[in-house]
């Protein structure tokens, strides 16, 4: 069985710009967050999940 998943763009919760996709579950209830490198900020910033 094979689940369905989608894209997400992680965007920076400082600058906003989306730089990093993602996959996540199609059904899933939570908003995905992760801390990543901004190459805009220059630092490591929280990244929330965006739709497309």
């Amino acid at each position: 069985m094979k689940t369905k998943e989608r894209f997400v763009f992680l965007e920076c919760t400082e600058c906003k710009n989306r730089n990093y996709t993602t996959h996540k579950r199609q059904k899933s209830g939570y908003k995905l967050e992760k801390s990543k490198y901004c190459r805009f900020c220059r630092k490591h910033k929280p990244h929330k999940e965006h739709k497309l």
